[in-house]
């Protein structure tokens, strides 16, 4: 039963390895099988394996009359479910990306408030709400605009900076 346990623990301190060091497994494989198990050999894949196993067959020797041989068995079935689970969990986190970050193109067409007064070909501030997120800018203008005016933003020369003018009601 020691072995089982043995195997068990070391497979929770395999997993705390891996966040620890990740992809390093997949790293020193180097690519050498070619792809061939695709994150199959991943060290959360391996710890769930080796952990299951170990608790799985602890348990079958502990609480049944089977001898070692049964209990690793059942363990190797056990292993085998935790690390399919584990992949296609690890699978399923990695095709859950983000859409991508918004670009200074995505300022132009959005409407924000002045913050700094925006004073005749100089710079000032402007507050936009920019994929329900306030973003804060410089911001020049045709003609001088006072604190708390509406904006349009007309272009964006970079991602600080805007051009605005005044929205008309």
């Amino acid at each position: 039963m020691g072995l089982f346990l043995g195997l068990g623990i070391g497979g929770i301190a395999l997993l705390i390895l891996s966040l620890v060091l990740d992809g390093v497994l997949e790293g020193a494989l180097g690519g050498a099988l070619g792809g061939l198990f695709d994150g199959w050999l991943s060290l959360p894949v391996v710890a769930g394996f080796v952990s299951m196993l170990g608790f799985t067959g602890a348990i079958v020797l502990g609480s049944t009359g089977l001898g070692a041989g049964a209990a690793a068995a059942a363990g190797a079935v056990a292993g085998t479910g935790a690390g399919w689970l584990t992949y296609r969990f690890s699978r399923a986190l990695l095709r859950g990306g983000s859409p991508a970050a918004p670009t200074k193109d995505d300022l132009v067409g959005v409407a924000g408030t002045v913050v700094t007064a925006i004073p005749a070909g100089g710079y000032g501030e402007v507050l936009l709400r920019l994929a329900g997120q306030p973003v804060k800018c410089a911001a020049t203008a045709d003609g001088p605009l006072a604190r708390g005016a509406e904006v349009w933003v007309t272009a964006a020369p970079s991602s600080t900076a805007v051009n605005v003018r005044a929205v008309e009601r």
